[in-house]
Formats: structure tokens, sequence, C-alpha cells
């Protein structure tokens, strides 16, 4: 009898039970993630990045008087307050439209002079701007309260902050996305030239350094410089004279030499052996419009990321040596070109940095201003009161107004890197709550939408974990404007200094200690920190080993990435900011290092997701250094060589496609509809939306919680503020009015309050005061007489009073302005005919009827008296309003039918809606049918049903067999169907009827504000034309399309009406003898012709206006159009 074989380590080995690590995401969304990377990036600029940019300016020191000088010492921003003292918070700003903004103090030392007597002064706290404050960051008011003490102060607890308020506009910096800084990018152009390109940025200046192959040489392109220069000559210039040190710091294998001879030969050919000849040869090259020479050309633009040390130019030729090496490898081998549309070859630019870039600009621009204030007083011939440089700097207010007028219009100036960027700053979109969490996690390309690429387009596998795969919008900016994933947090910088140190303490190598040759042993690997060579090192995986053990103990910054790429034999060190990183579990020899105590003491309070981190549980991974792990999404799937486990494998979805139930069950492109559905919704937008007074307002009168949901859905607090309701719906064909996607509506679910939602519109006017003195006046309406109806509403104060019903064309304002701005004030009252009515009325939809629902009045920041109005209105359903559920599947109300005439089930339940099945079968949205499903079992036991995405085998979405056990439970069908009776007949439908609960959107599209026709009205003055669009009450336009049809059907007259007698149809008098248009005289009662200065031959036709402004407007440019005219 044979021995049965038994694995002895197997069963050594510990136990791996399965730990349910989801109570971490609630815990990770404390401290990091979706609107967080905002918060820390304005905190960082707070209170690290205002230091730098002050203390690397603080000098002002006169030109004419070097003694003269203001030093600032240190700066900080304090509270956000209206004066210095005056403290104010978010909730008073938006209605009054105000800047929440805060003080920014300076302590400064500075030399006073008074006749010839000179005094060295300091001064503490001296305001030198105002600072918007970014709302929930660490200088804010709302920053570490409880939910108690934000209701007390007007703000929702679920509000994510992140946005300025900026006159009362909520503003939002969106995240941009930008080639990563610093890093050498190996690419092909048009020609198939390979190029090296790093775009180089230092703390004083940006610049793009190009190294290409162009004809088998080697090629310098520098916007300094006129023309391509060859590399040898660059080379020479640094120092590098001797041709075989070249050779040795780029490679000594013979395809290198092979590839760099012709470079080798023509520099000389050109003659340039020695340092100075280069230099002297790169003079001739500099830009005429440049002072500096090419000496400092090298020096402070070429590769400013490289620092030059006592004119020691070694680190650059190094670092040119290795762009070589990767070109050279390129040309050898194509695959070793880099790829653009690699997350990890991008960086995202975050608030904080943008501001930092504006208040630098800015602060530059004071310091010089106040120079040459100083200078100017300097040179005053008599001065009657002392030169007191503070006070130059307090009277201007350029950093205020700058960074307001940015964030106000979106347009950034910067003169440091001569750029005019647009559309930085955003409205923060207020439709609906989870579409602001849209807003705030928008990552959006810096190039031209319209460009038609499908590269940058395309889903990139590094997007994986970090990007959500399912939310970008259709059209134009589809692949283009991502999301960021629910687990996803952006880096911000960290300091080089301590990490440069530890490296060397490590084994790292210093490159200027090693010869050219040594720099590309077999083996050693280079050592990269944030795309600056630190040196080499012998060990590279032990030395990424040690880095990442002192990273999990705490010892350096938890976002530090270590990468060890074996192709290109280096390793990358990066701590900058803007890298995308997630955190996740780490696995030692096939076992999670998360046990079920840890989570027992995240559960009890005891343990936070910080000391996960400290204790080396959990660590943060950036795309680059997941491609040194082994990631396994479940603890089943862990093998020996696992590195890494998901916390939860739905992280990978955003928030919006967080929504879908069950969206691992649907056809991809129905999530991506949703996710810009979701984003319309009408909803709850904060629980103080009733206190806010916004421009356009969307609320549901009933909105409800989801019964199939999911957990990323509990994770943002949706189910808290939904933006939809639970509808009963059948699935089946009825009346024929549901053909394409229309829904059939229960008209007593209707009036029960089924998709009804109240639209609040703003109407502002603010008391204009001219400079004299004089300003508008409210009048006290006229109760009698013609225009008397129009003013019902108003109070005797000639302001609407709040509650009263309001018709289209009410006056709402009973005001009147001034004529002419410059009357001088007299102690005279004005007499009436300087006065003009300037009278604000409602504009509405024709035939509804509004409320007034409030009436705000305050003074804004000048003291003018602003007047807003909230006009409310109810809007049940009515046909061609546009719903939609959560998959995709969008359509118009087509009918709404009697309840007694709709089909009901035996146990007497009546669907709200119904849908056509042909919906289904070419969508392929599987998720709504097991969503109808899971909301029919949890509405039968009581329990809302889960949904997540991928969640079945962790639990967090039920099985379809589960949900089918409930139903027979309960004593419904498995599947779902029900015995179904037709309303009409009473008999029983031939057919089972799919019949349950399903989560459907109301969405903002709606029949009332679309619907649009006109007989006749106002036209274009130049062409005599209807106008165009609905708000103008414009035309219904024919266009070319439309056209081609009639031409093809023969409809001749009807193209004759529509082009000419509907539009703009004019007698014109035309010349039978020249051809020209004449015009017709009153005086002489007949045409006449200008050019043959008789009316003879004059005849009148009809033609459209657009064709003889056409006539005449080629005339204009000497080309004479004739109508040749024949009798009928």
């Amino acid at each position: 009898m044979s021995e049965i074989p038994v694995d002895k380590q197997k069963l050594a080995a510990p136990i791996k039970s399965v730990v349910d690590k989801f109570q971490l995401l609630p815990e990770f969304l404390k401290v990091r993630g979706l609107v967080k990377q905002h918060l820390d990036s304005f905190n960082y600029f707070v209170n690290t990045g205002i230091k730098k940019v002050v203390s690397a300016n603080d000098r002002i020191v006169s030109y004419i008087d070097p003694g003269i000088y203001l030093r600032f010492k240190d700066v900080r921003i304090g509270n956000p307050s209206m004066t210095t003292y005056e403290k104010i918070n978010p909730h008073t700003c938006r209605p009054a439209d105000m800047t929440y903004a805060a003080p920014i103090f300076a302590d400064i030392e500075y030399m006073q002079e008074s006749h010839g007597q000179r005094t060295r002064l300091e001064k503490k706290n001296v305001v030198m701007g105002r600072m918007p404050i970014m709302l929930r960051s660490c200088r804010c008011v709302l920053n570490g309260k409880d939910e108690a003490e934000l209701a007390r102060l007007g703000e929702c607890p679920l509000d994510p902050g992140g946005y300025f308020i900026i006159k009362g506009a909520e503003k939002m910096i969106p995240i941009r996305e930008q080639l990563a800084k610093n890093r050498i990018i190996i690419d092909a152009d048009n020609k198939g030239n390979i190029t090296a390109s790093v775009t180089s940025i230092s703390e004083t200046i940006k610049s793009q350094t190009v190294i290409q192959i162009d004809k088998e040489k080697i090629y310098l392109l520098l916007n300094q410089f006129v023309k391509k220069i060859p590399i040898m000559v660059v080379m020479k210039a640094l120092g590098m004279e001797s041709d075989q040190e070249v050779m040795q710091m780029v490679g000594a294998d013979p395809c290198y030499s092979a590839l760099l001879l012709p470079s080798i030969e023509e520099c000389a050919h050109i003659g340039i052996y020695t340092q100075e000849q280069a230099l002297a040869y790169l003079d001739t090259k500099v830009q005429y419009s440049l002072e500096r020479g090419a000496f400092l050309i090298l020096r402070d633009i070429f590769l400013v990321n490289v620092p030059v040390r006592c004119n020691n130019f070694c680190p650059k030729c190094l670092y040119v040596a290795v762009m070589l090496r990767r070109m050279m490898e390129a040309t050898l081998n194509k695959h070793a070109i880099d790829d653009k549309d690699y997350v990890g070859n991008k960086h995202l630019e975050l608030s904080g940095q943008l501001i930092s870039l504006l208040f630098e600009d800015l602060f530059k621009k004071t310091i010089k201003k106040v120079g040459d204030n100083i200078d100017k007083a300097l040179a005053a011939i008599s001065r009657s009161r002392a030169l007191d440089p503070s006070r130059l700097l307090c009277e201007l207010d350029i950093i205020s107004e700058g960074l307001k007028w940015t964030l106000s219009t979106g347009n950034l100036p910067t003169n440091r890197f001569r750029m005019q960027s647009k559309g930085v700053t955003q409205t923060l979109g207020r439709m609906s709550f989870i579409g602001t969490f849209g807003f705030m996690t928008k990552v959006s390309q810096q190039f031209d939408k319209s460009r038609k690429v499908s590269g940058p387009r395309a889903l990139h596998p590094s997007q994986w974990g970090m990007l959500c795969p399912c939310d970008t919008p259709e059209g134009e900016g589809c692949g283009l404007d991502k999301n960021l994933a629910l687990m996803t947090h952006v880096t911000t910088d960290e300091d080089e200094g301590p990490l440069i140190s530890l490296c060397y303490c490590l084994g790292v190598e210093d490159m200027e200690l090693l010869s050219g040759e040594e720099l590309h042993t077999p083996n050693s690997f280079l050592v990269m920190l944030n795309g600056l060579i630190l040196g080499k090192h012998r060990r590279p995986q032990h030395f990424a080993n040690a880095l990442r053990k002192l990273r999990r103990a705490g010892k350096i910054g938890e976002f530090v990435s270590v990468f060890v790429n074996e192709t290109k034999r280096c390793v990358y060190i990066s701590s900058d900011g803007g890298r995308v990183c997630r955190p996740l579990v780490i696995v030692d020899k096939g076992i999670s290092r998360i046990k079920e105590h840890h989570m027992k003491e995240l559960l009890d309070g005891v343990r936070t997701f910080n000391d996960f981190l400290g204790d080396g549980l959990v660590e943060y991974l950036d795309v680059n250094e997941e491609n040194n792990a082994l990631i396994a999404l479940y603890e089943e799937e862990v093998t020996p060589e696992t590195t890494h486990i998901e916390i939860e494998p739905f992280t990978i979805l955003g928030v919006n496609a967080g929504l879908i139930p069950y969206p691992h069950h649907n056809q991809s492109p129905r999530n991506t509809y949703q996710c810009a559905m979701g984003k319309q919704a009408m909803g709850n937008i904060a629980y103080n939306q009733l206190c806010r007074m916004d421009t356009l307002l969307h609320i549901l009168v009933y909105p409800q919680r989801p019964l199939v949901t999911t957990r990323t859905i509990e994770l943002v607090g949706y189910d808290k503020l939904g933006a939809g309701q639970n509808a009963a719906v059948a699935v089946m064909s009825c009346s024929g009015y549901d053909i394409e996607d229309a829904i059939v509506m229960n008209k007593a679910s209707l009036d029960r309050g089924f998709g009804r939602c109240i639209v609040m519109k703003k109407y502002s006017n603010i008391i204009q005061k001219s400079r004299t003195g004089a300003s508008d006046s409210i009048l006290r309406p006229q109760r009698t007489g013609p225009g008397s109806e129009k003013m019902q509403i108003l109070d005797d104060d000639g302001i609407a009073a709040p509650g009263e019903i309001i018709r289209p064309n009410d006056v709402l304002l009973n005001k009147v302005s001034i004529h002419t701005r410059g009357i001088l004030v007299s102690s005279e009252p004005l007499l009436d005919s300087a006065y003009r009515p300037a009278k604000q009325l409602y504009k509405g939809p024709e035939g509804e009827s509004c409320v007034l629902d409030r009436v705000a009045l305050s003074s804004d920041q000048n003291g003018k008296l602003s007047i807003k109005f909230l006009i409310r209105h109810t809007r049940r359903p009515e046909l061609g309003d546009k719903f939609s559920s959560r998959h995709g599947q969008k359509g118009v109300c087509g009918i709404i039918i009697q309840q007694e005439d709709f089909p009901f089930s035996e146990r007497g339940i009546c669907p709200d809606l119904i849908m056509n099945p042909h919906g289904f079968p070419s969508r392929m949205t599987v998720g709504k049918m097991i969503e109808l499903l899971g909301g029919k079992a949890g509405v039968s036991c009581g329990r809302f049903h889960y949904g997540s995405a991928f969640g079945e085998p962790s639990g967090h979405a039920d099985k379809v067999e589960t949900i089918s056990e409930t139903l027979i439970k309960h004593g419904f069908c498995y599947n779902g169907k029900d015995f179904i009776y037709s309303g009409i007949t009473g008999f029983p439908l031939q057919a089972y009827i799919f019949m349950g609960p399903i989560y459907y959107q109301k969405l903002k599209h709606m029949v009332l504000d679309k619907m649009h026709a006109r007989g006749n009205g106002p036209r274009v003055m130049l062409t005599r034309q209807p106008t165009e669009g609905r708000a103008q009450k414009g035309g219904l336009r024919v266009g070319e399309m439309e056209r081609d049809c009639l031409i093809a059907y023969g409809a001749s007259m009807l193209i004759y009406e529509r082009m000419m007698l509907s539009s703009d149809p004019y007698d014109a008098q035309v010349c039978r003898k020249c051809g020209l248009i004449g015009y017709y005289s009153h005086k002489l009662k007949t045409g006449f012709c200008s050019s043959c200065k008789i009316g003879e031959n004059v005849s009148s036709m009809k033609l459209p206006y657009a064709c003889k402004l056409l006539i005449q407007e080629l005339q204009s440019m000497n080309i004479v159009p004739c109508l040749k005219l024949v009798e009928r």
C-alpha cells in the first residue's frame, strides 16, 4: 500500500482568514481622498509655500539710495475676517456677495528717512493683502468643527469644501493634468526622429530642453538659441573637451559609438575642439533679444533642474550623457520609447500650486511697485513728511485684487513663465449633491479637445485604481476629462534634503567621484530622485527594500515612491507633488499583515488609518511602484509571490460610477452614460439648501434613499441627500406610447408626488450710486391707472412682497435710475426728467404662475444696496420630461394614464411606470434587472440590498440566488415576474410580467424650459431675418439638410415660403439695362437707377433682404454682380 503524499509545509503554515477590510475605507476618507488633496495642497501653500516665496524675494532696496530698504522677516495668513478684526463665516459671504478671505500678515524691518535722519524700525502684523480662503482648509472657521457646530454656522456637514467664495460665487480650481516635470521623456516626432525632452522647473524659471536625432546627427533645441546646436559643441562648451570621455559616458558598446560618430565628425568639421571655441560659437547663435551670453544660458536655462555649483558643469554633462544613452537605446529598440499617456509620466497640478504661482507673480509686482515708489519719493525735490516704506507697502492692493480677479474670471497671467492661461477656475456646479463631488474630482487635460487623437482618449492600463474607467463625458471631451477613483490621493511636495542624505547613507555612490566608464557598469543601477541623478548603487534591489522598510516604519514620508526599472537599469525615487497614489494592504509570504484584531481595534475606535500606515500594515503606492508589485484582488487569490492586496475592488471606480448598482453586469457605455446623467439628476444639494440663494436650483420634493444601494453611496453620504425615487416598474408593452424608450406614467402616482420638483431662480438688482453721490431710487407703486395690474405684488416700499403669486411680466422692483451719472448733488431735489424708469420684470414661462419665495436685502462690499428675489416654481411631471434609471436607460414621459386603466397585480399593486421591454436586449443592462429583483426582495423583507461593483465574493453585493430565495420565502416568483390583470378589460394578461421597484432619477431637462414656437417676432437689424434662440424669441431654422429634404420632395412653394416670405422678403428696384439695384423714389413715385440716372428701365422684384445685402457687400469689394431680368 503506497503512502499518501502530505504537504507538510502547507500544514504548518498559519491559517489565512479572510478579514473584512471595508472599515478601512471610511477611515481613509476621513484623512485622504476625494476633496482632501485640494485641502492638503492649499494647506501646504499656507503653511510652507507662501514663506518660501517671500523668503526668495525678501528685500526691497532703493535703486537711488541702497541704504533705504525694506526686508520681510516672516509672513503668515490670519483668520478669515472682513476687516482685520471682524470675523466672518462662509454662510454670511454667500448671500452678501462678499469674498471669504483672510489678511496676509508680514513682520517687516525697514529704514525710515526723515529730513536726512535715518531710523531702523521693525513692525509686526503689517497687512499686505487679503488671501481668499479655501473652505475646510486649516485657516477656515469650519476646520475641525463637528456636526452641531457646523449647523450653528449655517453649513451642511456633508459639504466637502475645497472651493473658494469670491464675490458670493463658489469658485473651484479643477485639477489639471500635465506631463511630468524634471523627467526625461523619450518620444518620436512626426518625421520619426527620436527626441529626448525635459521640462525643467526651478524656483525662478521654467524651460524645455530637447535633444533630437536628425539625419543620424544629434542636436540640441533650446528656445534661447536661433537654430539647432550640434550636441558635441554643447558637451565641449560644458567643459568636456575629450571625445573619448563623451564616448565612455554614453557607453563603450560599438553600436553606441557608431551612432555618436556623425555628431563627432560634424563638430570637427566646424573646427571646434576647446571650451572657449565652443562658447564663442554658441555666442553667435544666441537670440538677438537676449542680453545674456551662451555661458549664462547653459548655466541658468539649459536643464535648470540640474543645479550648477561653482560653475561645475559635471552634473549637467552626466545628465546629457544619460539622455543620449536613452535616445540611442530607443533608436536600436523602439520599445524603449516612453508612453506619454502612461499615468506615471503625468503629474496633476492642484489648487495650491496654482495659487502659489499667482501669489509669487503678484508679490513680485508689489515689491517692484514699492521700490519704484521709494525711488520716486527720494527723487522728489521737496518732501513734507518722512519716507516710510511700510506705509507705501500698505497702500498697495495688488495682491488682494489680483487674487480676486483671477479666481473670479479664471484668467491667470504669470510673468515668470510668460504665459496666459484661461479657464483655470470654474463655478462650482450645484445641480446635485453628487455633481458637486464630480466637479471636485475632475481631471482635465491641457490641450485642444477638438483634435481627433485616439491615444490620450484611450483607457490606459496604468489608470487602474487611480482614475475612474467609467466617468468621462461623451463628445469632444471623451477620454480627456477624467475623474479620480474613490481611494486616489494626489501628493503634495516634500522636502528633498533629508532623502538625499539618507540615500548616500544607504550606499549610493556620488557620480562626481566616478569616471564616465563606471556610469554603465553592468552590475549597478542609476539612482534618480525627482528626475535628478544622485549617483549609482551596486545592489539596487537591496537599496529599494531598505527604503521601503524605512517608509513602512514611518521614518520617511508615506508618499515617497521607490521604483526599480530593470530595463532602464535605474532606481527612481519620487517625493514631489502631483503624483497619484492609493493605499494597499501589505502581504508577507502570502499572508496579509492585517489581522482580525487590527480591524476590531479600528471598529472600537482605538486605531485610526494613520496607525495602519505607521505600523506598516498599509502603504501608498504610486503608478510607478505598482509595476514592482503583484497585487491580488481578494485574499483567496494570494500566492507566495503576492506583495499587496486591494483594500476593496470597487474602489477602482469613482464617486459617480459608485452610485450604479451591479455595474459589472452592464455593458460599459451604459455606465458612462449614467455618470453623465447622475450629475443632472434633481435631488437635495445640501442640508442648508433652503437658506441659500443660488442662481438656479432644482430640488426634488420627495427624494428617497435607493432600495438597492452600494457601499460608495454610504461612504459619500448620497443616502442622506438622494436624487431620485423608488418607482414600481412593470416591464411590458402598453398603449404604443412607450416606443423609443418613452415611459408610460401613472397619474395617481404623480398626484401622490412622484417626480414633483421645485425650481428656484434668483433675480438680483443693485441700487447704483454715482461718484457725485446721486443714486437710483425706488418709487411707491401706482395702484390705479395703466400698468397698475403689473404692480399688484409690490409693497408700499416698491419692492415685491414675499409669498405673492407672480406671473410673467409682473414688476419685481419699481426702480428709476438717473439719466446721466455726472449730475452734481445739491440741496435741491432732482427733477423727474432726470430719472428714467428701470423696472425689474419677472420673465418666466407663459401661462405658469410662480411664488416669490424670499426677498433679501444686503449691502455689498462697495456699500451699495443689493436686492435679491428668489422665485419658486413647483412643477409636476408632464409629457416630454426626461427620466432615467441608474443604468443609462434614459427616456421621456410618453403618456400619463389614469390609474383605473393601468394594469395591476393579483395583490392589487399598480406600477408607477411602464417601461418597454425592447430597452433591454440591445443595451444589455442586466444590472437593471438584478436591481429590480433586489428592490423587490428588499421591500418584502425590509432590508436594503447591496449591489457594489465586484462585490459578490466579498459580500458587498447580494447574489441573485440569495435574492430569489428571499422572494420565494415571501410568496413571489423566484424570477421577479407577477401575474398581471389588464386595467381596461379586467382579464389576466397572457404573459407573466417582470415587475418591481427601480430607483428612477428626474433629470433637469424639462419640456417647459425647452418648448418654443413663434408666429412673428423680433428680427436681426442687419439681415432683417428672425432672431435665433428661445431666449430671443427666435424663429425655427430651416437648415441645409431640411432644405435638401424639401428639394427632394419637390415642395418648391414651401421652400419659397420658408426661405423668403416667412423670413426676410424685400421689394428691390432692379435696372433692366445695367442689372444693378436701385431705389424707390417717393418724390417721383417710381423706381430709380443710381448708375443710369434714369427710372424708365427699373422693375420691382421680390428677393431676400440677405441676398440684397450680399450684393451690396460684394460691391464694396469692387465685385459687381448684375441681375438679368426676364419678362414672365
